[in-house]
């Protein structure tokens, strides 16, 4: 079985103070948050992280099971062998494959999709253009295991895809596990991963390729390289004429909680860093805290050091209920909006695993599997469209740019 998503980290983490608040929380003009990198495809955009890791038996995809819908990926997906927390809306999909569930409530058949069709990818890349979704980080882990060969085409159908759309993508890679890391990273990238960048859709940042590398300094045992391995790795990828992104720990800038001490240079030494934020944060009284104590002091600890700050925003696990129809994400739009921030990272494109997703989804409780205690997007009585939390996101991308004001008010209607 495969490496699962980021591990949730305690609620505890989320409310422990950090150290070195600002006692002005003025906010930055974007202007100002722009001056160091300008505008390109990461700095004053919207990036989506996109797993594109769902595969179904007989889609003809080389790992040839139920790849990240089930516990034990050689059986078909049921109510008592999955690790999906959400339901995806797949009425938009050409080819759907059948589950074990019971149908769903409305009376359809419980059909899942696959990263694997093409036509899954391009419809994903539609609904970023459709809604003014301009970059997706496509993840990759460890490539030579039995996971590789469905990774390595997946790169391929991303790049078509977003070609097709007018989108742009890179590669980001997520270290979780791999052990192996230090070498292997840069075998991949100069045997493999380095051919997409004559992409016209791959992503630049100062003329240079994006290259994202997640999970340097996370104070977790499978990710555990000291601060010289992992400079070594930023330094190289430099060498290549490339644009470093690092997902950091949350509290990367004390050097505490989630993050392992001595990796502060380590940090600085990216172009650009974003601290993940699942598992951190489930309410509003979190997202302020979060903006006083932590993303406003990040902020200008990346200014003093020349390095661009694209904090996380997530919809919130749907599952757990975090989401307020809107307003727990809207929320961290408007308060990342006022600091200034120069981009923000979509913590997920596609993570029904973790309930994190902004793709389609179940807008009620019709399209559930029956009996499977979905929640679906009206879990609080209000109305949501499927598309609705990709049109959220294009809406947080405005204000990020300035194509509308900051507004507290969110603007996007929910159906």
């Amino acid at each position: 079985m495969g490496i699962s998503r980021r591990a949730f980290v305690t609620s505890a983490l989320a409310a422990a103070p950090a150290a070195g608040v600002l006692a002005s929380m003025a906010p930055r003009s974007s202007a100002a948050a722009l001056a160091d990198d300008p505008v390109g495809d990461v700095v004053g955009k919207i990036t989506v992280g996109y797993q594109g890791w769902f595969a179904c038996a007989g889609d003809g995809a080389p790992i040839n099971g139920w790849w990240h819908w089930s516990q034990n990926w050689s059986q078909t997906p049921s109510q008592g062998n999955h690790v999906i927390k959400s339901w995806p809306d797949v009425r938009d999909y050409s080819r759907t494959y059948p589950t074990a569930f019971a149908n769903l409530n409305g009376g359809a058949a419980a059909s899942l999709f696959s990263s694997y069709d093409d036509q899954t990818v391009d419809t994903h890349f539609r609904w970023m253009r459709e809604n003014d979704i301009h970059t997706a980080a496509l993840q990759r882990f460890n490539p030579n295991g039995g996971e590789g060969a469905t990774r390595d085409a997946m790169a391929g159908k991303v790049r078509r895809a977003a070609e097709a759309h007018g989108r742009k993508f890179y590669i980001m890679y997520d270290v979780t596990g791999w052990l192996t890391m230090q070498e292997e990273i840069k075998a991949d990238w100069t045997s493999k991963m380095r051919a997409h960048t004559a992409s016209s859709a791959y992503a630049l940042q100062n003329g240079l390729p994006v290259v994202g590398i997640w999970g340097f300094g996370f104070n977790e045992s499978n990710k555990p390289w000291p601060p010289e391995v992992c400079q070594d790795v930023i330094n190289w990828f430099k060498a290549q004429g490339c644009y470093v992104m690092g997902g950091v720990p949350t509290h990367w800038r004390t050097g505490t909680g989630d993050s392992r001490q001595g990796f502060i240079d380590v940090y600085r030494s990216l172009d650009m860093l974003s601290p993940w934020m699942v598992g951190r944060i489930s309410t509003l009284a979190d997202v302020d805290h979060f903006y006083r104590n932590v993303n406003t002091p990040d902020q200008a600890e990346c200014d003093a050091h020349g390095v661009s700050y694209q904090p996380c925003v997530l919809p919130g696990d749907l599952q757990e209920r975090h989401r307020l129809h809107g307003d727990f994400m809207w929320a961290q739009f408007y308060n990342m909006a006022r600091i200034g921030v120069q981009g923000i990272y979509i913590s997920m494109f596609d993570e029904y695993n973790e309930g994190n997703q902004i793709a389609k989804t179940a807008e009620n409780g019709s399209q559930v599997p029956a009996g499977s205690g979905y929640w679906a997007l009206d879990e609080d009585g209000t109305a949501c469209s499927s598309d609705y939390y990709l049109r959220l996101t294009g809406d947080g991308g405005k204000m990020l740019r300035g194509a509308i004001p900051i507004t507290a008010t969110r603007p996007t209607p929910t159906v």
